[in-house]
């Protein structure tokens, strides 16, 4: 890929000038940069510092994380979505404690067998913590390479990943390949943009970069756009006794999984309430909220009111407001309505 060549010298010599200090750089053990790695999927840097802190804390070994009860797995995961690669920390934790006797594997095919692990992961443990010469291929690393070359290919495809990922097999530094794949994810998340123009005037690629010398950058890189996501309109009850609220557990298969949450369904002229032998006269409005996955868009409208009794269906438990800070997982899905929830508990 014509161009590419250049760049391993040029850039490595910005990286180190350039880097951001980031806590698994500075500490760059398997375990630590396999956690750092599967936080910042989907996942901006400065939303990660704070969960990669209190994560080490709460489990500092692999050990550790593989005994972690669920929960609390959860709660130190709370707020970042994306919540199926906290269950696949797990599994992997698990699966080094019985195939690998506790200890993190150092070969890349037996990095990428791990649970929650795919290519690019892989690549990037294997690269950093162990200083293997292995591609990491992810779309920071997609999008530098289309505008240095000129690509017309669509980053989305398996095929533009296979090209980038034989490219840079040949020109990777065998005696840095960690700072390398490092530097070629900065560059993309700090000057080559994947929102906004690029800032090119920054860029150690600028003299051999085809979108920046032919005025491409705008076109590059080229990406099929998207799906139209499924709308879902819920209704999310608050439910109240005393000084408590209602929580339903989520299946432990599908969307946020094994996560507690307001209990909610379609909106679709059922009366949930005798459907789960409940009863709440007076159910009054409590705000409407929107919250966008991946595949799917809910929109909300919430009911608030109290309960007759204490009893629940099954998987509910009434929860605190203690409960809610420091034990129960309810994600950021709804986030529109714990203000309701915490000043109506806070009043009681």
């Amino acid at each position: 890929m014509n161009g590419l060549q250049q760049l391993p010298i040029s850039l490595l010599t910005w990286y180190r000038e350039h880097a951001r200090t980031l806590p698994w750089r500075s500490d760059p053990t398997p375990y630590h940069v396999w956690v750092s790695e599967i936080m910042l999927q989907q996942t901006r840097v400065a939303a990660v510092l704070d969960y990669y802190r209190r994560f080490l804390e709460s489990a500092p070994t692999v050990s550790v994380l593989a005994a972690l009860p669920q929960d609390q797995l959860m709660k130190l995961w709370q707020g970042l979505g994306y919540y199926s690669r906290a269950r696949n920390l797990q599994k992997a934790a698990i699966q080094i404690m019985e195939r690998h006797g506790g200890v993190f594997p150092n070969a890349y095919e037996d990095i990428r067998a791990l649970a929650g692990v795919g290519d690019y992961t892989a690549g990037a443990i294997a690269s950093i913590a162990f200083r293997l010469p292995v591609p990491a291929v992810d779309g920071n690393v997609l999008r530098v390479t289309a505008r240095i070359t000129g690509d017309r290919g669509d980053i989305a495809t398996p095929a533009m990943k296979r090209r980038v990922t034989q490219a840079l097999v040949e020109l990777i530094p065998v005696n840095a390949p960690g700072d390398f794949n490092q530097a070629l994810m900065e560059l993309g998340a700090t000057v080559c943009l994947p929102n906004g123009a690029p800032l090119c005037e920054r860029c150690p690629a600028a003299g051999f970069c085809c979108a920046f010398q032919k005025g491409l950058t705008g076109e590059l890189p080229i990406k099929a756009a998207k799906k139209a996501r499924r709308v879902e309109e819920r209704t999310v009850f608050l439910l109240f006794h005393g000084d408590r609220v209602a929580l339903r557990r989520r299946p432990s298969q599908g969307l946020l999984a094994g996560l507690w949450e307001y209990p909610n369904e379609l909106t679709d002229g059922t009366d949930w309430l005798a459907h789960w032998g409940l009863s709440a006269p007076g159910l009054e409005r409590a705000g409407i909220g929107k919250h966008i996955f991946t595949h799917i868009e809910w929109h909300m409208a919430a009911l608030s009111g109290v309960l007759d009794g204490p009893d629940l269906p099954e998987d509910w438990v009434w929860a605190s407001q203690a409960d809610l800070r420091e034990v129960y997982a309810v994600p950021n899905a709804f986030q529109s309505f714990s203000h309701v929830v915490m000043e109506r508990l806070g009043r009681l």
